[in-house]
């Protein structure tokens, strides 16, 4: 790259708003958008959740309503998390498997009133144990090889209800591969795999855990099986064994302070790449916002911006619904 003051002036092409556009490197659209949305059981439930200013939980029927909405929006895509009632949850999260749960319910009543969107939804069994763990404990430590097989029964239970992305998030070694066999065994072939490949151990997701109820329930940590937030090269050996196993697209989470394994990922497998802007980036920006410390939507564009530009293809964010409307320029 050349060039010399004055015959280079680079504010020539930011001295107004039509040039600033015409030269935009990065972009953000509602098709960038995958809305994560927790789901309670009950009718006419809207629940606040106290951590994430702005977000409730929604009993379905308040849901199928609000993802009319999003799909008016243009928003591909909504990510459903389960909020399981505490007699529910067992050591061996046998509520995943049961075809009339909460989540397999939701994904029924979406499929019938918004066919066109894609529904995601996760698997892991947090929101189902007792112990507040995303695998199956065998004494104080998570099973691998059993894990893998409630991963199975879960997945299937999911595609069965007419989840159209399963996101396997609990970090098992080998679950992808799983899941595809068994998916392509069970006439699911076209079911996609949106594999979160490098989830880290991170303090983000508090308020997350709030908002599906396993926060109280964790017994110790989750360092066993979630990545080491101090390693990078690991990512990319975890991408590519979900990968050669099946995955269709990877996940990097959370988002801004792992914009360099975005990054890597992105030109390093040159596949589908997502992020999740996970609950505790969205409560930073929205506390400080709500202390007028911040311009809170603002500082949210900026940061799902800037995952964007660090080459994610798209963004989970809780700020989804909120974004897609002002981009569409409509009124909820």
């Amino acid at each position: 790259m050349t060039g010399a003051f004055p015959y280079t002036r680079l504010r020539r092409n930011r001295q107004s708003d039509w040039v600033r556009r015409l030269v935009r490197e990065t972009t953000v659209t509602v098709d960038d958008l995958i809305w994560p949305v927790f789901i309670v059981d009950g009718k006419d439930q809207k629940q606040p959740i106290s951590s994430m200013p702005g977000v409730d939980r929604l009993s379905i029927d308040l849901l199928v309503e609000k993802a009319k909405q999003a799909s008016d929006f243009g928003i591909p895509v909504i990510a459903l998390f389960p909020y399981t009632d505490p007699s529910l949850k067992t050591e061996r999260a046998e509520e995943a498997f049961n075809p009339n749960n909460l989540v397999c319910r939701a994904v029924s009543e979406l499929k019938k009133v918004i066919p066109h969107v894609g529904i995601m939804c996760d698997v892991a069994l947090d929101p189902y144990t007792s112990h507040g763990h995303d695998g199956i404990m065998v004494g104080n430590e998570i099973d691998n090889d059993l894990t893998l097989e409630a991963v199975v029964k879960q997945s299937l239970n999911q595609a069965k209800a007419g989840c159209d992305i399963l996101g396997p998030s609990e970090m098992m070694d080998g679950r992808v591969g799983v899941m595809r066999d068994a998916l392509e065994e069970g006439g699911f072939k076209n079911t996609l795999i949106m594999s979160y490949s490098a989830k880290y151990a991170s303090k983000f997701y508090g308020p997350f855990r709030d908002a599906v109820g396993s926060k109280g329930a964790l017994k110790g940590d989750k360092k066993t099986y979630q990545q080491d937030p101090a390693n990078s090269d690991e990512a990319l050996r975890e991408v590519a064994l979900d990968l050669d196993e099946g995955a269709d697209m990877v996940m990097i989470k959370p988002g801004l302070p792992y914009l360099d394994i975005i990054r890597r990922v992105k030109d390093n497998f040159g596949v589908p790449t997502f992020a999740y802007h996970v609950s505790g980036e969205y409560a930073m920006i929205k506390a400080a916002g709500e202390k007028g410390w911040l311009d809170a939507d603002a500082c949210m564009f900026e940061s799902i911006q800037s995952i964007k530009r660090a080459g994610a293809d798209g963004i989970l964010t809780y700020y989804a619904f909120d974004l897609a409307q002002k981009l569409q320029g409509k009124k909820s």
